[in-house]
């Protein structure tokens, strides 16, 4: 059974979701994938979070999936494990508030996966990233081949798929995989929380329903709920009128 634990701090406005393990190697097995959807739930029950950032302590961000465990696997066993890790990503995709992945190591299988599902991806210089499932006779199983044709396009997307080849962040920032890269892990907690409260100005409740929008095609419905009672549209346009700055409810 993986060691990797799950931890959670929420301050203010910003929860921290880290993965932690004593021997530094963070993998994501059914047992984790509970845990972080447990945590996933107290975040997206919590109205005053803004950002979300998915960060990890050790020598990766995550190694990926539990080939241990896999290795045992069957037709059932596989499409249950699959069906557990595209519901936990789901999560993290679903969640309102704005999500942030900090690639502090490799971020490679499963644990890229998890990266893709968050909006934004900060990592440190030199750090791999990748889904070289296919080299283990796999396919990314938690919706990387999904998510990753939206991100980079079909064809790098074909390319690092079925190669399995990673990429190095500082290349992957040049194509849209990452959007930031640091110098040093030193670097990437700060930064980090920087880039969250860059958007701490908009409406929380319209960030989540733009968010909505671009993942489900829907704008219509998604604009017209920002003129309900109590949406974020009236108290932003009327602070725009008197020339103040709004005073968000969430």
């Amino acid at each position: 059974m993986s060691s990797t634990n799950v931890q959670l701090d929420i301050k203010g406005p910003i929860a921290h979701v880290t993965l932690v393990t004593e021997e530094g190697l963070n993998v994501l097995s059914a047992v984790v994938l509970d845990r972080l959807n447990e945590a996933l739930s107290e975040v997206r029950e919590d109205k005053a979070v803004r950002a979300t950032i998915i960060a990890a302590k050790g020598k990766v961000y995550a190694a990926g999936a539990d080939i241990k465990a896999m290795s045992g696997f069957d037709y059932d066993a596989g499409r249950d494990y699959s069906r557990l890790g595209k519901d936990t990503l789901d999560a993290v995709e679903l969640l309102p508030s704005v999500t942030i992945s900090a690639i502090n190591g490799a971020a490679l299988g499963g644990g890229f996966e998890l990266a893709l599902a968050c909006d934004f991806r900060v990592a440190v210089r030199g750090a791999k990233i990748g889904l070289p499932e296919v080299t283990l006779g796999l396919i990314p199983g938690w919706a990387g081949t999904i998510r990753l044709p939206k991100l980079v396009g079909p064809a790098r997307a074909k390319r690092m798929v079925l190669s399995g080849v990673p990429v190095k962040a500082e290349e992957g920032l040049t194509f849209g995989l990452v959007d930031e890269v640091v110098e040093s892990q030193e670097e990437l907690g700060p930064r980090v929380e920087e880039f969250a409260r860059s958007f701490f100005s908009a409406g929380p409740g319209a960030v989540a329903l733009a968010k909505r929008a671009m993942r489900d095609g829907d704008d219509v419905t998604s604009f017209s709920e920002c003129f309900v009672d109590g949406a974020d549209g009236h108290e932003g346009m009327t602070a725009f009128v008197e020339k103040r700055k709004a005073k968000w409810m969430g």
